[in-house]
């Protein structure tokens, strides 16, 4: 009996939680009622919040920021927990956009922020395939005038550019279009 009782107290707690998970989730995320679906939702939900962030947080450094011209500067390199394992990235911003690149197993990582740019992602894709990178997987958010592009793009074979030359080219495609980048 204690089991039975513990059971269903479970159930009770877990069908509290999927429906406080609902209504805090907007209702087009959650296709159906049942808990695969709410969960799978209110992931997706929370992934799209994270980008929200992410992108105000850069236009807050943007706003922030003095110098207008790009300058490179690598990140601290974060071990990801194993032995031999170290991520290495690098960072190019300005007025204009916010780039980092960033080495995960054999693709590169690749963020970018900045405001709306008519034609800037064709360009991005054109400089990244000059450079000898092949985009894998590319998402865009937006909000208001600004826009994060996230880009997971396989190194080719016949690619010599280091993190931080890669993450330069792709903010001079910013700067050629924009005069701001001098």
């Amino acid at each position: 009996m204690a089991h039975i009782a513990v059971e269903r107290n479970r159930r009770r707690q877990m069908n509290e939680h999927l429906r406080v998970l609902r209504t805090l989730t907007p209702c087009f995320y959650i296709r159906r009622g049942d808990q695969a679906s709410i969960i799978g939702g209110v992931i997706e939900f929370i992934k799209e919040l994270h980008q929200v962030l992410q992108s105000l947080e850069s236009n807050k450094r943007r706003r922030k920021s003095v110098s207008p011209s790009p300058s490179p500067r690598p990140l601290v390199a974060v071990a990801d927990g194993f032995e031999n394992g170290v991520d290495v990235g690098a960072c190019c911003n300005s007025s204009v956009a916010d780039v980092e690149a960033k080495i995960s197993g054999s693709n590169v990582l690749l963020k970018i922020i900045s405001r709306r740019i008519p034609g800037q992602l064709s360009k991005m894709i054109s400089v990244l395939e000059r450079l000898s990178f092949e985009v894998l997987h590319l998402n865009i958010s937006s909000m208001d005038d600004t826009v994060l592009y996230s880009f997971v793009v396989k190194i080719g074979l016949e690619c010599q550019l280091s993190l931080d030359e890669l993450a330069f080219e792709v903010q001079q495609s910013f700067c050629s279009q924009v005069y701001l980048c001098q």
